[in-house]
């Protein structure tokens, strides 16, 4: 029987590239996010290229109550899920007073509460047998705050914290929980967190595209590997920032977030 993965955010960008390297290893999938049609035209793009099946399930994460109702549909399907891939989230550009709250919430309901949920319950229905694995998708900005984008930076800070913790505690059961940390990939991110200069001080470096840091991203999950970063440069500025003053890291970051 093939492994099935439960991959969110999948409709497009690293998601969607999660999804096509999942189904090219022979996996099944269940695939969720908030459009219907773009989940269906994946759907039927996987199934018409390779022998696998996939699930389409269209719910809005940032809404609590879709989190569980996600969980009892896959369970009502009679469906066991092997590999869960916390891809969704988005960012927000502004100053936080200057912003309105329920960006900000619907951020962490998403990015911290959905994530945490989902892995507490598949955790429940792996730990009896032994196995199972977990990808969250963090990010370099984990590693230093985030003015202009406070709750973004903060929140993926809270994602490599949490999945480092929980890969001490669950490696006991046979289970693996790996946290990527991507830098800045071609993708519409910076449009959808309303950047004034969505490409800003990037705009001449060469960024990997949303299938390398997917392909990146699987094979080290299947390694069981609790914290990766793509890319050497941004290996660098991760660890290296941890040597320098805080007033000193904030300041910078703060200058590139709003070049």
């Amino acid at each position: 029987m093939k492994p099935t993965a439960l991959i969110t955010g999948a409709s497009k960008g690293i998601g969607a590239e999660l999804a096509r390297t999942f189904a090219s290893k022979n996996n099944n999938l269940i695939l969720v996010a908030r459009s219907e049609k773009e989940l269906n035209d994946l759907k039927q793009e996987l199934e018409n290229k390779f022998d696998i099946s996939v699930k389409v399930i269209a719910k809005d994460l940032t809404k609590s109550e879709n989190v569980r109702a996600v969980y009892d549909e896959i369970k009502a399907f009679g469906m066991e899920v092997d590999y869960l891939v916390n891809n969704a989230g988005f960012g927000d550009f502004g100053y936080f007073d200057e912003t309105e709250w329920g960006r900000h919430e619907q951020m962490i309901n998403l990015n911290i509460s959905a994530l945490s949920q989902l892995c507490h319950l598949f955790i429940q229905d792996w730990i009896p047998r032994r196995s199972g694995k977990i990808l969250n998708i963090a990010s370099t900005s984990a590693f230093q705050p985030g003015p202009r984008m406070s709750v973004y930076f903060a929140s993926k800070a809270f994602v490599v914290s949490f999945s480092q913790a929980l890969e001490f505690e669950l490696r006991k059961h046979g289970i693996t929980v790996t946290a990527l940390c991507p830098g800045p990939v071609k993708t519409n991110f910076g449009i959808a967190a309303n950047m004034k200069h969505p490409n800003g001080f990037l705009k001449d470096m060469k960024t990997p595209s949303p299938k390398e840091v997917a392909e990146f991203g699987y094979n080290n999950m299947m390694k069981g590997k609790p914290l990766v970063i793509h890319g050497a440069l941004n290996r660098f500025v991760a660890n290296g920032v941890k040597f320098f003053p805080r007033k000193w890291v904030v300041k910078l970051s703060a200058k590139l977030i709003s070049w």
